[in-house]
């Protein structure tokens, strides 16, 4: 069903950046016909009409297409809280009892970063063998 409504949204799209291209701007633009000559393919008037209506309703479209595909995504994902826990649809990490709420997840994971004690310093080095001493 989503994929359906996004080829049609799509196409509306396509359709909607079209006829607004094709509409006259104040300089012109891309505007079919010229000027307000009756060898055109309609009049000046008529194609302002034909191609803002056509503007209005492909807008609507568009708005209608967003709003049902907005709503097919809230359907199939529903938001998750990290507090919630394993039993509201997050999935607890690996080690981690079921039932422990964030918080306690948090302490957790304080405790096992927690620095242990000091690594003894290593020992002064002792030259082992014959001392050459130094010719300046």
């Amino acid at each position: 069903m989503q994929s359906v409504l996004i080829v049609v949204h799509l196409v509306i799209v396509l359709a909607l950046v079209g006829v607004v291209l094709l509409q006259r701007s104040e300089g012109g633009g891309l505007g079919m016909g010229g000027g307000g000559s009756g060898a055109g393919f309609m009049t000046g008037r008529g194609q302002a009409n034909v191609l803002t209506r056509t503007t209005a309703i492909l807008a609507a479209l568009f708005f209608l297409t967003s709003l049902g595909l907005t709503i097919l995504a809230g359907r199939q994902t529903a938001p998750g809280s990290i507090f919630d826990g394993a039993t509201g649809g997050a999935t607890a990490p690996s080690g981690a009892p079921s039932g422990d709420s964030g918080f306690q997840r948090l302490q957790q994971l304080q405790q096992l970063e927690a620095p242990s004690a000091p690594a003894p310093a290593p020992a002064p080095a002792v030259p082992s063998g014959p001392q050459v001493p130094n010719a300046e």
